[in-house]
This record gives structure tokens, sequence and C-alpha cells, in this order.
């Protein structure tokens, strides 16, 4: 009996040391071509970029991939130890990763199936402070049964065009959000072409032209002026206010083909990371898991700290540097001057003077200079405030007009966003939680970029 248990015994060990080499050398056949010590680093990248773009059979015979990281990870080992290093040790027979770990991570898929097992490494990292690897997670989640639901598929991407420097190219555009206090929400977003760095955003209740605005405006009066626009062909973004604002400012307005979406595609990828990454933490009507955000206010702040202190922080897959770190290499940029970016901020109509001097505008009733009668004249105003109004007559200024009779006080398309009150969250990791918490500890030491303040216009009032 003991022989026979001494025997079992001495058998399983040897399954164990024949199984662990068996992996050092999988490990080494992966990684013998990328360790080449005479590689410089960009060659040594392309190898393991390609290494873990693709699928391999592990001694197990299961098909599996690797990540960069460990890929890297066991390229060091082995340069420290040779191959033994790349050996586990024999005594392993179970995983290294903790039960309750991988508990969680199962909860936090159960508890959202949309969420991605990046995702879950991502919110696991923030909670406990490290996680296991997302090949490990993406197993468990396989293994579990729990990849019923899958992600849409992502779009094609077109071209791999890329502008020479910052602030050459900006391309802006709108995603459908989730459902806040009851209603539907945009968000607006320009970012920099060559660094993808995002320098202008806004969630707003509605998508148009106040709300492009409210996006736009405080990223020239922050991040400088472009040299380029582009944008689709969205009823905001072919409104004249815009072509106006950016002549102004002496941008060029680029307008994409419709039904041809090529140039767009560093957008809609940043999209696709805004709705794997924050959108998906937002609790919507339809009983999804989340964030029950109570305020367009709080949206947007969780929001700027989730782009300043994970997306601009974080290394680009596509140009190998973090967006805002290779955005800051061209700087630094000139900014217009309040009062220029104000006066391109404006709106203006054309309207024909009467022969009683009067004018109006939506509504609205206005006296001019008794010269004007008869003209048709240019009128610039403020869209929260039409009780002040410039007039210009033949491309020169005349004066200001009087209001003879105000019924309207702000442009119907200025309209404005009331919140209203919703639910306290009462499940989950609070994942923007924690990210707004990271935030506001580095604000004290945030590079002053002065990314999101801008000097008030004293002729121009807030949006209400």
């Amino acid at each position: 009996m003991i022989e026979r248990l001494v025997g079992g015994w001495q058998d399983r060990k040897t399954r164990r040391l024949e199984r662990a080499q068996a992996i050092g050398l999988f490990r080494y056949m992966l990684i013998r071509e990328a360790a080449d010590p005479t590689l410089s680093r960009r060659q040594r990248g392309a190898l393991v970029r390609d290494l873990a773009a693709v699928t391999h059979v592990d001694p197990d015979g299961r098909t599996v991939r690797i990540t960069r990281w460990t890929l890297d990870r066991w390229i060091t080992d082995w340069r420290r130890g040779g191959f033994d290093a790349l050996v586990p040790s024999p005594r392993q027979s179970r995983p290294r990763t903790p039960p309750e770990v991988m508990e969680l991570a199962a909860s936090l898929k159960k508890e959202n199936p949309t969420r991605s097992a990046a995702q879950i490494r991502r919110i696991m990292a923030a909670q406990l402070g490290w996680a296991p690897d997302e090949r490990t997670i993406q197993r468990m989640i396989v293994r579990e049964g729990l990849n019923a639901l899958q992600a849409p598929a992502s779009p094609a991407v077109f071209g791999r065009f890329e502008a020479d420097g910052p602030n050459e190219l900006w391309t802006g555009d709108a995603l459908h959000g989730p459902i806040v206090e009851g209603r539907k929400t945009y968000l607006f977003a320009f970012i920099d072409d060559h660094s993808r760095a995002v320098v202008g955003h806004r969630w707003g209740f509605s998508e148009d032209t106040v709300r492009l605005a409210a996006a736009l405006r405080p990223a020239l009066a922050s991040r400088g002026v472009p040299r380029l626009v582009y944008v689709d062909n969205g009823s905001a973004f072919v409104d004249s206010w815009l072509l106006r604002a950016c002549a102004k400012l002496g941008i060029k307005l680029v307008h994409s083909t419709p039904g041809r979406p090529q140039g767009r595609g560093k957008i809609e990828r940043f999209f696709r990371t805004v709705n794997s990454e924050f959108v998906v933490e937002i609790a919507s009507g339809d009983g999804r898991p989340g964030r029950q955000i109570t305020s367009l206010l709080e949206m947007n702040r969780l929001f700027t700290a989730w782009v300043e202190n994970v997306y601009h922080r974080r290394v680009h897959t596509e140009t190998g540097a973090a967006p805002l770190g290779r955005w800051m290499t061209g700087g630094p940029f000139p900014v217009p001057a309040p009062a220029d970016l104000a006066e391109a901020f404006r709106w203006s109509e054309y309207r024909t003077v009467s022969q009683t001097a009067l004018v109006s505008l939506h509504g609205n009733r206005y006296q001019v200079d008794p010269l004007l009668s008869g003209q048709r004249v240019e009128l610039v105003f403020d869209p929260f405030d039409l009780s002040f109004l410039r007039v210009r007559a033949n491309g020169q200024d005349a004066g200001t007009a009087l209001p003879h009779q105000i019924s309207r006080h702000s442009h119907p398309k200025a309209r404005p966003e009331t919140p209203a009150e919703l639910p306290r969250p009462t499940t989950g990791i609070d994942y923007l939680g924690l990210i707004d918490a990271a935030h506001t500890r580095t604000l004290a030491d945030k590079v002053n970029y002065a990314a999101f303040a801008t000097e008030p216009d004293p002729e121009s009032r807030p949006e209400q």
C-alpha cells in the first residue's frame, strides 16, 4: 500500500516536472527570435506585437493568445536567468490567482455582461490595487460560459493617414450616449489627429449647435487654433454659425463626403473606447447596473476625470505615446484673444430694415439707425441674450439695435438643459467614482496647460 502511494506520488512529481519543462520550452520557442540582443527596441517591439496578435497552441493543446506584457516579461526573465527562468515551479499545480479574486472578476462580468476582460481588469486594478492578467480573466469568462453576450462588431477602419503635427487637424463628431435623467445624452468631441488627444468635449441633452459650441469654444481657448477641422454632415456641423466661427478664426472647415466615412476612423475608435470604458459603467434605464448619474454636470465631471487620468495618460497602441504627452511636444500653441473668440462665436442672421427703421428677429423688434431703412443688414448676437444686437451693413459696423419689443430672450436653438432627480447608486463597484477620486487627488500636481480653464467673456452670458 505504502509502495503504491510512494510510486503514485513520484509519478505525479515526474509529470509535473515534465509539464513544467514543456511550458518553459513553449515560452522559449515563442520569444527566442524577439529576445535576440542584436535587435533594436523598435524591431523587438514589432516582433512582440506580431506574436501577441496571433493565436498559439500551448503544451496542453489549447489555442491561446499571449499578451505583449507577458511576452516582455518572459524576455526579461530569459535575459536574467536563461532557460531555467522560463520554467515554472513544478509545485505550481494550482492556479496562482486566489479563487476569491476570480470570483470577483466573474461577479463583475455577471453584473454587467457587456464588460470586456480588459475593462474588468481595469476595475479590479482600481479597486484592489492589482489585477490578474487580461488573458486569465478572458479564460475564466469562457470557462464559466459568461461570454454569451458579445460586444457589437467593430466597424471597418479606413486609411492610415496621420497629420504631421499637433493642431494640424482636428476631427469632430457626435456620439449617442446613455439615458440620464430620463433623457438621451449626446457627446460632442474633437480629437487631435496627430496625437489622438481629446482637445474638446461636452455631454448634453441635444445634438445641436449650442452643445457643439460648448465643446469647441473651450477647446480653442485652451488648446489653440487648428489649421483644419474635419467633420461630417450632421445638422449641427453644417450650421452656418460653425462656418462663420471658423472663418473668423482662420480655420479651414472640411466636411466628409456623405456615405464615405474615410478620415473619421480615429474618432470612431475613440468613441468605441468611450463606450467600452466609460459608458459601460453608467446605469441606464434598461436595468443595466452601474453608477447612477444625477446630472449632466456630474457626467461631464466624471468624463473629464476619465479623459485626464486614464485616456490621456495611457500609451496609444498606434502612436506608441500617451496622447497628451504627444500633443504637448508641439507646444506652446497660441490661443485666440477672448474678444476675438467671443466675436467668432456670436451668431448672425440677415434681415431687411422696415421703412420705420425697425427690424424683427424671432418675434422681437428692434430700432436701428433710420439711415438703414430698406437695407438688408446683418444682426450679430449672443444666442443666449437677444436683448443686445450689433448691426452691420455692407460688412461695416452700423451701431447697435435698441430693443423695441422683446418677447424672447434667447434664440430658439439655445434651449436650456434642466436636470432632474435620479436615485442614487445601489450596487457594484463604482469605477468612475474611483477615477474621479484619483483625478481630484492629482489636481494639485496637474500640468498647467489650461485644458479646461477659460477666460470668461464679459460680453456673453453662460448657458443656463
